[in-house]
């Protein structure tokens, strides 16, 4: 199957040879031709690999292991750098991956500086009317011909509306989606290379991280997506942020200008949180908003699971009203209703100390490719933080810990998928923030002092309804579905094709074991069945009520109960 799937991968790269050659150019050149002329060239026709005056192996075994991560990160920013869009984003996706790349690694891939050149003014007006369908000056009485920002992706044009009012004009590049296919088709095929060439590398999950990246970026390449989770972001933070003077801003989308190609939003002026040195003249009153800004996307992310994935310093504003400002929503990230249950759980073992039901949690979210051996994980992460015990939640440097979790994760061959990796690094963003400007923002204290609050929200009376009708509807189906199987089984097993031997001798007291486990198993089942049916008895407005609470429920409940309690019983009976 894997040479299937790299044949496919290698078939879609050939088409775009002149690519591969220029990509596979720009990373002998760069001192990675060891790892180039380890199989890549030879699918290359008449492609000879030019001398490289870097040797990455020879530096590599002159300096001490430390610097190795710093050395390759430097090289290869050189090479994203040269080879454009895709690969400088994929840079700035690794320098976001904490949990699987060394610190002098990451401080390299965030040195990326995007050399995208501006399109010219002409193109991108003939863009623009024909997303709208109409003529520019019909619907803006101004736009700069000069682009007051040049990304990967689209550039960025200052106008004003007709109606006075002052927006930013996002135009996609032409011909960008190309691009982005052609040198994602070629990724892959390295990355399969590179796998190959490495058992530390393959580690790393770099073919998933790619998957998740692509999936990522295609959203972004249609500004009508960047619209929508604007109004959605903004929908949603208006629940929290309900008292004025407000604290976000988020720029309103012109829909009626907006296309797949082009995006008018209002423009917002202010001091990008970057801008370290202009926030601190203004940061009187910030450590409250900051404080607050934190305790809201906490909300956001437990209640609704919907959050920034993009957020850093330069995405934030200080506005002159003393509001903050958000902007670029192309990259969003998303948690479904039990990964938001799994980080309340995160939070509270970390702030309770309680580690092995931490590990448990990132056990249930964590991909891996063979079972972990918890025992080592939970070890691991005891000596991790035990710096931390005993410290109150103000005194805990959240960023910190976070980093130290994740690493050692990570360090056991457990993927966290991305969306997990950005909702902490959205946190971190903000308590990173405040620390660099000085301010004692107190992140886990605002956790902690809502932590009760989000666990009843989130566990309330329709969840656990509707999580007891899912379960009953899956016990009914396994219920009716199970002799079709069994009937299957004893069809094949009678055509001789399953074979059993069974030894009994000097193995009765395993059996008896077994045989215990399958009654508790049994009586297992019964008690669930019946605590189901007592939640589903709860809204029965016909059946009298002891203290709020249906009769049957209770009788349901207590049925439970008893099979609870005699399941226990023959367990521990056979354990004897």
């Amino acid at each position: 199957m894997d040479i299937i799937k790299t044949s496919i991968v290698f078939t879609k790269t050939i088409r775009n040879v002149a690519r591969l050659k220029e990509i596979v150019t720009v990373f002998a050149k760069n001192g990675f031709d060891e790892f180039i002329n380890s199989g890549i060239t030879s699918h290359i026709p008449d492609f000879v690999l030019p001398s490289s005056r870097v040797k990455i192996k020879e530096e590599l075994a002159q300096k001490s292991s430390r610097d190795w991560p710093m050395i390759i990160g430097n090289r290869l920013r050189k090479c994203f750098e040269e080879l454009g869009p895709s690969f400088v984003k994929l840079g700035q996706l690794l320098s976001t991956r904490e949990d699987l790349f060394d610190e002098s690694f990451i401080d390299e891939m965030k040195k990326l500086r995007d050399q995208a050149l501006p399109i010219p003014f002409e193109t991108a007006k003939n863009i623009i009317e024909q997303s709208l369908g109409i003529k520019i000056t019909d619907v803006f009485s101004n736009v700069n011909q000069n682009p007051i920002g040049k990304a990967s992706i689209g550039v960025v044009f200052e106008g004003t509306l007709k109606n006075g009012k002052e927006v930013v004009v996002k135009v996609k590049r032409p011909g960008i989606e190309k691009i982005i296919e052609t040198d994602f088709s070629i990724l892959e095929f390295l990355i399969t290379q590179l796998e190959k060439f490495s058992d530390e590398i393959r580690q790393l999950a770099l073919s998933k991280i790619i998957k998740e990246f692509e999936a990522s970026l295609h959203n972004e390449l249609n500004f009508n997506i960047e619209a929508l989770n604007g109004k959605r972001f903004q929908k949603i933070i208006d629940k929290y942020d309900n008292q004025e003077p407000k604290l976000f801003r988020i720029p309103h989308v012109y829909e009626e200008f907006t296309g797949e190609n082009v995006l008018v939003l209002e423009k917002i002026v202010g001091i990008p949180f970057s801008s370290k040195d202009d926030i601190n003249k203004l940061k009187e009153g910030l450590e409250n908003k900051l404080q607050k800004a934190i305790e809201i996307f906490s909300k956001m992310y437990l209640h609704d699971g919907y959050f920034h994935a993009d957020l850093h310093g330069g995405n934030m504003f200080l506005l002159p009203t003393g509001e903050i400002g958000i902007i670029d929503f192309g990259s969003m990230g998303n948690l479904a209703r039990k990964a938001r249950h799994n980080f309340v759980a995160i939070i509270y073992s970390l702030l309770t100390h309680n580690y092995e039901n931490l590990i448990y949690e990132f056990l249930d979210v964590a991909e891996y490719s063979a079972i972990p051996d918890v025992d080592k994980i939970i070890g691991d992460i005891k000596q991790e933080l035990r710096p931390y015990i005993g410290l109150t939640a103000k005194e805990i440097n959240s960023t910190q810990l976070l980093h130290k979790v994740i690493k050692t994760i990570t360090k056991h061959d457990m993927f966290v998928p991305r969306d997990w990796v950005i909702v902490f690094r959205s946190l971190i963003t903000l308590d990173g923030v405040s620390k660099s400007l000085d301010l004692d923002c107190d992140f886990f204290g605002i956790l902690e002092s809502n932590i009760k609050e989000i666990i009843a929200s989130s566990f309330n009376k329709d969840e656990v309804i509707e999580d007891g009708l899912w379960a009953m509807k899956d016990m009914l189906s396994a219920a009716r579905l199970a002799p079709r199987h069994f009937k299957w089984f004893i069809k094949e097993w009678t055509k001789g094709k399953f074979a059993f031997e069974v030894k009994t001798s000097g193995h009765e007291k395993e059996i008896a074991g077994i045989y215990s486990a399958l009654l508790f198993l049994s009586f297992a089942i019964l008690s669930a069945a019946f605590m189901f049916a007592g939640v589903l008895c709860l809204d029965n407005a016909k059946v009298r009520v002891l203290l709020d609470i249906s009769i049957l429920s209770w009788v349901f409940w207590s049925l439970s109960f008893f099979f609870m309690i005699t399941g226990f019983m023959v367990l521990k009976k056979g354990e004897k």
